[in-house]
């Protein structure tokens, strides 16, 4: 698989894509963009949920490390 930027996987997750980085070595199963969610008749704004094997959906925010890696990778 084509390993990417931050940069240039951030549109595939607008799109609905889910993406991971190789280089985390543990549960991590991948990322996702939600986005056009609304609370109570209210836009949320978009936000980064994180799936992972032993856990449920988690929040999730890139840390300066994740924006800087170029080994970030478009999953099913």
């Amino acid at each position: 698989m084509k390993q990417m930027t931050f940069e240039a996987i951030l549109p595939e997750l607008k799109a609905g894509k889910r993406g991971v980085r190789t280089g985390w070595e543990g549960t991590e199963l991948f990322v996702v963009l939600v986005k056009d969610q609304k609370h109570e008749g209210e836009i949320v704004n978009p936000y980064f949920l994180i799936k992972t094997e032993d856990e449920a959906y988690s929040l999730w925010s890139p840390t300066d490390c994740d924006i800087l890696a170029d080994d970030w990778q478009v999953v099913a």
